[in-house]
């Protein structure tokens, strides 16, 4: 197995904003710290992760420990699509994210999917440690491949595992995997879908933004599910053969978690194109702004 690429960033208060006290990195991760995202009366750190050779080759590992202070606001974000290239015999790429958020503070995980490239073979974890007044935001999502060239669920192996613990306590653990098999063969398991996306909102400044996701997600199914009404009568609707319904191009659900209610909320997305789920991602996120200086996945 390839050495492990390490890298560790710390934020924390000094003069009363939040600042990156730490941010190491080692071949083949890098971190990027721009000195400025935003308006200058907004206190976030903003943090990009790439890798050199633009993707991830297989057998690299991948670690990195992330902690934001007290009162602290830090986003981790990426330049492009993570690329995972194709396995050589059995050998996996991973990537690690540990990260502590602490009392009245906020991370957010915002980056751009996942594609995997024919055969690869990719394994991913998140663990959050986090208080009582954490907030936190999480965007894990990947695509199956390089679809508009053809290429679409051909990787070997994807798992995706994501951890929240509130103290000792777990509180919300999410695990993604898919596997080609003998059997069934993910790309007949997805149909016409090439985009799986999940999203966590976690702590009390993120209560309204919950609230409104849920709102207009439940909107947006409830008219896309709808059955089609036909206004002939009831006679021609009994002789037309009955018609098989489309699938919309994309669909969500949103469900609560936590102890007490509205302590979190998880949105799972899938859609036909990696366009239609950027586009779900700045309309339902465009609210964090005033906390991050800009609107995640904005295009300006």
């Amino acid at each position: 197995m390839a050495e492990a690429a390490t890298g560790a960033v710390r934020v924390e208060k000094v003069r009363g904003r939040s600042a990156l006290t730490r941010c190491f990195a080692r071949y083949p991760l890098k971190l990027i710290a721009p000195s400025k995202v935003g308006p200058a009366s907004c206190d976030a750190v903003w943090l990009y992760a790439l890798t050199y050779g633009g993707g991830i080759v297989s057998g690299d590992t991948i670690s990195c420990t992330v902690s934001v202070g007290d009162g602290c606001t830090a986003a981790i974000t990426t330049q492009a699509s993570t690329k995972v290239y194709k396995a050589v015999g059995s050998k996996c790429s991973e990537q690690l994210l540990e990260a502590s958020v602490g009392e009245d503070a906020l991370l957010a995980v915002i980056p751009d999917p996942v594609t995997c490239f024919s055969t690869a073979r990719y394994h991913q974890k998140q663990v959050f440690q986090i208080s009582a007044n954490s907030n936190l935001v999480i965007v894990d999502w990947f695509t199956s491949g390089r679809y508009e060239c053809g290429e679409k669920w051909d990787f070997s192996f994807y798992k995706s595992v994501n951890h929240i613990f509130l103290g000792d306590q777990p509180l919300f653990i999410d695990s993604v995997l898919l596997e080609n098999g003998s059997n069934c063969s993910i790309a007949e398991q997805m149909k016409e879908y090439n985009v799986i996306a999940m999203v966590v909102l976690l702590g009390p400044k993120l209560k309204s933004i919950q609230e409104q996701m849920q709102d207009e997600v439940r909107k947006l199914m409830s008219g896309q599910l709808r059955p089609p009404t036909s206004g002939g009568s009831l006679y021609a609707m009994r002789s037309q053969p009955p018609q098989r319904p489309q699938r919309p191009p994309l669909v969500a659900s949103c469900s609560p978690f936590g102890r007490t209610q509205g302590t979190g909320m998880v949105a799972r997305v899938a859609a036909v194109s990696t366009e239609l789920v950027y586009g779900f991602l700045r309309q339902h996120l465009a609210a964090l702004e005033p906390f991050l200086g800009a609107s995640p996945y904005s295009t300006s």
